[in-house]
């Protein structure tokens, strides 16, 4: 499990990385389309090579999952373009982590006081990361909100998709891409009316398609687990 959540972890965080690279100079509901749209293609080849028997049920929750966890990335990835990177990615980590394990102990999960300990432990390290100095303390206050908000999306998203069936194989993810994507297009096509949406290009579009493949990498193993 640890192992697991590592590697979770890893992807998540590069893609993250890598999606609020891309937002600082183009838009955020484009980086997101492009990503999105990649994802899905990575969720489909994984159904293929995944067996999974799927419920109706499993693909509505994955779906509601992918909504809301495209939420989060889109505040996480505006947030770290506009603001301190410092402030705003341990904010979101904490609180996207808080979600789960509170869900987790609600439900009757009951891990040793040494788990407990390593969590808690975690979340101060976490937490102290963000109070350390930076050179981009001008809207901290805003940035430190905007990234209690991605926490909460992000972390609401994992609990969603805890709850699908084991046996669902891969599907919940194909089914949250594809209602994430449906989404963002019809985000983008909002902003592309009023003339707010720039198309990535290269740079920022090689970074839109990392953060796609770790963010579908990412879910993929979370389902797994």
């Amino acid at each position: 499990a640890v192992a697991v959540g590592v590697l979770i972890a890893a992807a998540f965080g590069s893609g993250d990385f890598a999606g609020g690279r891309a937002s600082s100079s183009v838009s955020t509901s484009s980086v997101l389309a492009v990503a999105q749209a990649c994802s899905v293609l990575g969720a489909a080849a994984l159904v293929i090579v995944v067996p999974g028997d799927v419920q109706s049920r499993d693909l509505l929750i994955g779906t509601l999952a992918g909504v809301v966890n495209v939420t989060g990335l889109g505040l996480l990835y505006a947030g770290l373009a506009r603001y301190a990177a410092a402030v705003v990615a341990p904010v979101a980590a904490v609180v996207g982590s808080l979600v789960p394990v509170l869900w987790g102990l609600l439900r009757g999960e009951r891990p040793s006081s040494l788990v407990l300990a390593g969590i808690a432990a975690a979340m101060a390290a976490a937490a102290l990361v963000s109070l350390g100095p930076s050179e981009e303390r001008v809207g901290t206050s805003r940035g430190a909100a905007m990234a209690v908000a991605a926490g909460v999306a992000l972390g609401s998203s994992l609990v969603l998709f805890s709850e699908t069936d084991g046996a669902s194989g891969q599907w919940p993810v194909l089914a949250a891409r594809a209602g994430a994507l449906v989404a963002v297009v019809v985000a983008t096509a909002c902003l592309a009316r009023i003339g707010r949406m720039q198309r990535p290009r290269g740079r920022p579009l090689a970074l839109a398609v990392t953060a796609g493949a770790f963010d579908v990498t990412a879910t993929a193993l979370l389902v797994y687990a």
